[in-house]
C-alpha cells in the first residue's frame, strides 16, 4: 500500500491571513447550512457573523444553553473553528479534499456547540473533539469510499494503514504482513483481509491512461482482452466428449491422433501398427457413431 508523503506544517500551507479568511468562509457555510435547515433566511445572519465583544465561552455557552442566544453560539463556532481545522488535517492524507474535510469537521463543530452542557463540570474541548472526529468517520465510512463496506472492516483497514506507516517509518522499509499482524495484534488472515479492503476505497476508470510503452496513451480499456470466438463451442465440445465415452478405447486413441493432434492418417496408421486404410475406416465409423449419439442427445425440434 501506498504511503502519502508527511505534509508539511500548516504555517508553510496557508499563511495566517489565509487561513482566518478560510475559516470564516467555513464558519459561514455551516451558518448557512443551518439557516437552511431551521427555515431562516441567509441574509440574517449578516448581523450574527458582525465582531462581538470578547466573552468568555462559559458566559457564551450559558447564554446559549439558556437563552438560545444565536448570536453566542456563532461566536463560540467561530471560536473555536481552529479546532476543527487542526482535527480535520489528521486526514489531509486522505483523496478528500481538504476544504471538504474542514466543512465536515465544522459541521461536527456546530453540533458539539449546539449539545454541549457546561453544568456536567468538563472542558468543551473533552466534549467538542470525540464529536467532530466521529463526524469525520462518518463522513469517509458514508461517502468518501468508491464501494461500500462495513464499518469494522474500515476501522481495521484505517489501523493497519498507520501501523504500516510506524513500521515504515521505524525500520525504513514496507513491513511485512507477519510484522503488520505482530504490531496489531491480529490474525495475518485478518491483516489480507484488511490490505485487500483498503482497495475498495478508491477507484480507477477503465478509460484513465496506463503506462506503455513509447509515447503512445493507452487506456486500461485497451489491456482487457476481447472476447473468445470458441466459447460457443463449449457446448458442442461438451456433447461430444460425452458421445465419444461410447466408442471403444481404439476408436477414440484414433479420434484424438486425427482431431487433437493433427496427425494425418499415415502417422496415425505408424503410431497403433495398422495400415492407412484401416485408419481411413474406423475414422468414417467412428464419426458416423458420434453423429448417430449426438443426434441422439439433442432434444426433439
Amino acid at each position: 500500500m501506498t504511503i502519502a508523503a508527511p505534509l508539511r506544517s500548516s504555517a508553510s500551507l496557508h499563511p495566517p491571513r489565509l487561513r482566518r479568511r478560510r475559516d470564516r468562509a467555513a464558519f459561514r457555510a455551516v451558518i448557512e447550512l443551518r439557516c437552511l435547515q431551521s427555515g431562516r433566511s441567509a441574509t440574517s445572519i449578516s448581523a450574527s457573523t458582525s465582531p462581538a465583544p470578547v466573552a468568555p465561552s462559559t458566559e457564551l455557552f450559558h447564554r446559549w444553553r439558556q437563552l438560545r442566544d444565536r448570536r453566542a453560539r456563532d461566536v463560540l463556532i467561530e471560536r473555536f473553528l481552529p479546532l476543527a481545522r487542526k482535527l480535520a488535517r489528521r486526514y489531509a492524507a486522505s483523496n478528500e479534499p481538504y476544504d471538504d474535510l474542514v466543512q465536515v469537521a465544522s459541521l461536527g463543530l456546530v453540533k458539539a456547540v449546539e449539545r454541549f452542557d457546561p453544568e456536567r463540570g468538563y472542558a468543551f474541548t473533552s466534549f467538542a473533539v470525540p464529536t467532530i472526529v466521529g463526524e469525520l468517520k462518518r463522513y469517509f465510512r458514508d461517502t468518501a469510499w468508491a464501494l461500500h463496506v462495513d464499518r469494522g472492516a474500515q476501522e481495521r483497514a484505517r489501523r493497519i494503514a498507520e501501523g504500516q506507516q510506524a513500521i515504515t517509518a521505524r525500520k525504513g522499509r514496507p513491513p511485512t504482513v507477519g510484522e503488520l499482524s505482530e504490531y496489531l495484534e491480529l490474525s495475518s488472515e485478518e491483516v489480507l483481509d484488511g490490505l485487500q479492503t483498503a482497495e475498495a476505497y478508491d477507484t480507477v476508470s477503465l478509460d484513465a491512461p496506463r503506462p506503455s510503452e513509447g509515447d503512445s496513451l493507452v487506456s486500461r480499456l485497451d489491456a482487457l482482452g476481447d472476447e473468445d470466438g470458441r466459447l460457443g463451442l463449449v457446448d458442442d465440445q461438451a456433447t461430444i466428449f460425452a458421445a465419444a465415452r461410447h466408442l471403444p478405447e481404439r476408436e477414440r486413441q484414433i479420434l484424438l491422433l486425427r482431431f487433437g493432434q493433427d496427425l494425418t492418417q499415415t502417422e496415425i496408421a505408424e503410431r497403433i501398427g495398422v495400415s492407412q486404410m484401416q485408419v481411413s475406416r474406423l475414422l468414417r465409423k467412428s464419426l458416423h457413431r458420434l453423429r448417430e449419439l449426438t443426434n441422439a442427445r439433442q432434444p426433439d425440434s
